[in-house]
C-alpha cells in the first residue's frame, strides 16, 4: 500500500490543526537539538573510554559533573523556549 499525494496532505493538514503553525518549528528545533547532544554525548563517550583507560577517575564527581551539564542543558532549552512563545505570541 503506498501513499498518494492527497493521503500525504491529509496527514499534514491534521498535524498543522493538532499541534498548531506555531509549535511544529519548536518541535523541530528541540528534536534537532535532541540530536546534537546525542552526538556530543556519543562522541564524548568515546573519549572518556579512552581516557578511562589510561587514567582512572573518581566516579562520584563524574556523576556530579553530569547531574550539572544536564541541569544547564535544560534550562537553555527552557530558556530558549519561553522565549520562542513570546515572539510567537506578539
Amino acid at each position: 500500500m503506498s501513499f498518494g499525494i492527497w493521503q500525504i496532505l491529509l496527514i499534514v493538514l491534521v498535524v498543522l490543526l493538532i499541534f498548531g503553525a506555531n509549535k511544529i518549528p519548536r518541535l523541530m528545533g528541540d528534536m534537532a537539538k535532541g540530536i546534537k547532544s546525542f552526538k556530543a554525548g556519543m562522541k564524548e563517550g568515546e573519549t572518556e573510554n579512552t581516557a578511562q583507560a589510561s587514567q582512572p577517575q573518581q566516579p562520584a564527581q563524574n556523576a556530579q559533573d553530569d547531574a550539572k551539564a544536564i541541569d544547564a542543558e535544560t534550562k537553555a532549552a527552557d530558556a530558549s523556549s519561553v522565549k520562542k512563545d513570546e515572539v510567537a505570541k506578539s
